[in-house]
């Protein structure tokens, strides 16, 4: 059974960094999709970035974090990494990460599509202050 737990969240002002984790277990594949997702109240949940896990892996970020964040893996530990520095009060969300179980990779078109996640994280929490 696939298993998500993201940690990492927290709060930090306008202008700082923080990085999330989420540790994956359960896999059948080597090589998965995994993406963050956010959601900040009154909001609809938006993707963030993607990662194709295994190693050199195609990457994909959403326009509103692109240049500031960075999703990367520690494939030994089965654990995929945001990196988010320049964050802004926007960001403010919880974050979720999600794994598509059943595609071969993420595509650049439809990454960012939630219906196409069969995992999810029980999220954790980023609060960026002004």
């Amino acid at each position: 059974q696939i298993q998500l737990m993201e940690s990492g969240g927290g709060s930090v002002q306008a202008g700082g960094s923080l990085r999330v984790s989420c540790k994956a277990s359960g896999f059948t594949r080597s090589r998965n999709c995994l993406a963050w997702f956010r959601q900040a109240p009154g909001k609809r949940r938006e993707g963030v970035a993607s990662i194709y896990t295994g190693g050199g892996g195609s990457t994909y970020y959403s326009n509103s974090v692109k240049g500031r964040f960075t999703v990367s893996e520690d494939n030994a530990e089965n654990t995929v990494y945001l990196q988010m520095n320049s964050l802004k009060p926007e960001d403010t969300a919880m974050y979720y990460c999600a794994a598509d179980s059943v595609r071969i990779d993420c595509y650049s078109g439809s990454w960012p599509v939630e219906d196409y996640y069969d995992h999810w994280g029980q999220g954790t929490q980023v609060t960026v202050s002004s």
